[in-house]
């Protein structure tokens, strides 16, 4: 009976605005002038509305073509606050063609924040400050938010770094207390005062400064600290418009050092290549800080070196990477997996009668048998890569998933479990 209305009343209103219709386009109202056009098109709407909500009262609408006009989402949580994300801008691998960094095998720091209460200062670092674990509508887990004038966090206990070594970070441009983007710096040095914060222009004995300026533009200055305050070294900029942050953007910096080259690197962009950068003798870093600025970051990565990978799949039969990437219980691999990838499908090119077996491996977090399916489905996910993305062909390889099983780390720590996060790959 309620339907019977409904469309009484449609019918009933489509009929008058017909009328209506007809009246204005009387043939004594011949003068079409722009108001009267407008009119006729208000009038249009109007009959097209009341048949839309006829047709709706028998059918729905068209699916396919609701799904064609839709955007695509991906959403996911952590705690209360909930990250939307559109996958029409989701970076492919073919986007990181030209990014070749692999990060190390062996983590020496790792810190994601997730062993931290929210809203108190993470127990691995120091500061002469203030900043707090928090959690983002933008992008899911844990983060260190900081806002400095003339302050600094650091990593509390003094890191022990090889010649080579990778440094990995996530971070989230933030606003200054004058709705203005912040920037932030970015310093690893070689520290005078080991249980402190080092004071001063030129901190430390010797330092990289990686600088995201408050309008996005990247910097950097490489110093060996002389007697006197004056640093001698390198400076410089990028003035490429790619390369600039942005407010509340998510963005990977990852900086590899072997020996006196420094490369830094932003997604999938080198944004800097210092060949000589600590080409100065008696220099060690010992310590990351950021300061100066504000923002939210994540993922601090500090590892080994990158392996040999000729020589650990061929030889030793093994290879363990941590260099292919997947967001928290997700088997989408993320791009800046490219680099490992791409290295692992040379020796394989260069060897065509070798065949592997890729094996997923997860953490500790979750049960078991979710573990066990996203591990098998992660290690598909470098299968395909390297079949479609590399030219691998699919019979030379074979995968498996053992989720928690076999750790080579304890799982009570963030950085323990991140080496227990890995993809192996193993010689048949």
């Amino acid at each position: 009976m309620k339907k019977m209305k409904i469309i009484s009343l449609l019918i009933a209103f489509t009929v008058f605005t017909i009328t209506v219709k007809s009246q204005i386009t009387n043939p004594l109202n011949t003068a079409k002038d722009k108001s009267s056009d407008r009119v006729n098109d208000k009038v249009d709407q109007g009959i097209d509305k009341g048949l839309d909500k006829v047709e709706g009262v028998f059918k729905k609408k068209d699916k396919t073509k609701t799904d064609k006009t839709s955007k695509d989402t991906a959403t996911s949580k952590s705690g209360s606050s909930t990250s939307t994300t559109s996958t029409s801008a989701t970076p492919t691998l073919e986007t990181y063609s030209k990014y070749d960094f692999i990060p190390g095998s062996s983590i020496l720091f790792y810190d994601d924040f997730s062993q931290d209460a929210i809203g108190d200062f993470p127990a691995l670092w120091n500061t002469n400050g203030s900043a707090e674990v928090v959690t983002t509508n933008l992008y899911p887990g844990r983060w260190l938010k900081f806002l400095m004038t003339n302050s600094a966090l650091w990593t509390d206990s003094l890191l022990k770094l090889p010649e080579n070594y990778t440094i990995e970070y996530d971070a989230i441009p933030i606003k200054d207390n004058q709705n203005n983007m912040a920037g932030y710096d970015f310093r690893l040095i070689q520290s005078q005062n080991t249980r402190a914060y080092d004071w001063g222009a030129i901190p430390g004995k010797a330092g990289l400064l990686y600088t995201i300026e408050y309008y996005g533009k990247p910097t950097y200055r490489t110093y060996m600290n002389m007697e006197g305050g004056d640093g001698l070294g390198l400076d410089g900029g990028n003035d490429d418009k790619a390369d600039y942050q942005k407010l509340d953007q998510k963005y990977h910096v990852a900086i590899w050092v072997q020996k006196s080259r420094v490369r830094i690197y932003q997604d999938q962009n080198k944004v800097f290549d210092l060949p000589k950068a600590f080409s100065l003798s008696g220099i060690k870093m010992d310590r990351i800080r950021f300061e100066e600025g504000g923002a939210m970051i994540s993922n601090i990565r500090i590892a080994v070196g990158l392996p040999d990978t000729r020589s650990k799949l061929i030889t030793d039969g093994k290879l363990v990477s941590y260099g292919c990437y997947f967001d928290s219980g997700s088997s989408i691999l993320k791009p800046e997996s490219y680099g490992t990838l791409k290295d692992i499908a040379a020796v394989l090119k260069d060897n065509p009668t070798v065949k592997i077996k890729i094996v997923g491996y997860t953490d500790s977090d979750g049960d078991d048998a979710t573990n066990i399916t996203l591990s098998k489905n992660r290690a598909l996910a470098v299968k395909d890569a390297l079949n479609k993305t590399f030219g691998i062909d699919n019979s030379m390889m074979d995968t498996d998933g053992k989720g928690k099983a076999d750790p080579v780390s304890t799982n009570a720590t963030s950085a323990g479990k991140a080496m227990n996060r890995r993809v192996e790959f193993i010689k048949m």
